[in-house]
């Protein structure tokens, strides 16, 4: 413990998440044991109705909060996340729905109580984002996100439209787990292209004036890194590695996954018919996730970062982990 402060940090934290299962544990027996109180008082007094009433509904929240919680025990809901989004079909709507998404995760972490780091901010040319890269630290930060991993569609009124004409864009997202470092993943430096380039982003935030930015390509895999909220080209680098080994990680995960259930295929584009949830403001505002039919007319709430609904609903559709 003292010779090693990151682990015990780690240990500090995998003790807080298991004492934090014994307090709901407790919890529910402290309500089970009110509502049964209640149920031998019944007909004693006009009071006990009411009471039972309210120790059911906290009860019934406990539970529900419980199973949500049991759904994210995978092997690494508890670690943080890297989400990385990209635009696809769609053009300057692609782009800009990227950015749209973006903030919408960013918005989401500030709610949910997580650290949001922008590690990589590419500007699309004229409007939104070629890709980014996000960092959500905390707690089961990967277990929730993984829900929204995959294609986002968006349907409106475009404004980069004269003739204000109904456009559809899209634009994926995939979300790794931050591994630890005592998962050994193999990179040949041999299928390593590093590329150095100067930092970009909207209203001069993520500008620098020096090649500190960083971008790793793994020839084998075909997957693309970058990193550059760091001044130091070096510490950009590192960030950037550790966010390749994650999503090798994750992609062999996925792999092993799919090969268990038998459900080879061709990989997914980013366009029609592989969204997994739509995003239609125009002729009529209504979110749909098409994997679970979870729906909600209020779309600006959503994009607000309001997606623990689409979120649990898919945990539990699942059955995950």
């Amino acid at each position: 413990m003292w010779n090693d402060p990151e682990k015990a940090a780690d240990l500090n934290r995998r003790r807080s998440v298991c004492d934090a299962f014994r307090q709901r544990g407790n919890k529910l027996n402290g309500l089970i044991e009110d509502a049964e109180t209640c149920l031998e008082l019944d007909g004693e007094d006009e009071d006990v109705d009411d009471d039972f009433e309210a120790t059911l509904g906290e009860l019934q929240e406990a539970i529900a909060d419980l199973e949500i919680k049991t759904m994210l025990s995978g092997e690494n809901d508890e670690c943080n996340a890297f989400v990385s989004i990209h635009p696809g079909a769609g053009g300057i709507d692609a782009q800009d729905w990227a950015e749209m998404l973006l903030r919408m995760f960013q918005r989401w972490g500030e709610r949910s109580g997580y650290s949001v780091e922008v590690l990589e901010y590419q500007a699309g040319e004229g409007a939104g984002i070629k890709s980014a890269t996000l960092r959500v630290i905390g707690d089961d930060a990967y277990g929730w996100l993984k829900a929204e991993r995959g294609v986002h569609r968006l349907v409106r009124i475009s404004p980069f439209d004269a003739q204000a004409r109904r456009h559809t864009a899209f634009a994926s997202v995939d979300v790794a787990p931050e591994i630890d470092d005592t998962i050994e993943i193999e990179i040949n430096d041999a299928d390593l292209r590093i590329d150095t380039f100067r930092a970009s982003g909207a209203g001069g935030q993520h500008v620098n004036v020096t090649d500190s930015a960083v971008r790793i390509t793994h020839a084998p895999s075909g997957i693309v890194v970058s990193c550059q909220d760091e001044r130091s080209q070096h510490r950009n680098k590192e960030k950037a590695m550790k966010i390749l080994r994650s999503r090798l990680y994750e992609a062999e995960m996925r792999a092993r996954e799919e090969a268990r259930k038998a459900e080879a295929g061709e990989k997914k584009g980013i366009d029609f018919g592989n969204q997994i949830r739509s995003y239609v403001l125009a002729p009529y505002r209504m979110v749909k996730d098409h994997r679970t039919s979870e729906e909600t007319g209020d779309v600006d709430r959503v994009l607000d970062g309001d997606l623990s609904p689409f979120m649990k609903a898919w945990l539990l559709a699942t059955g995950a982990p």
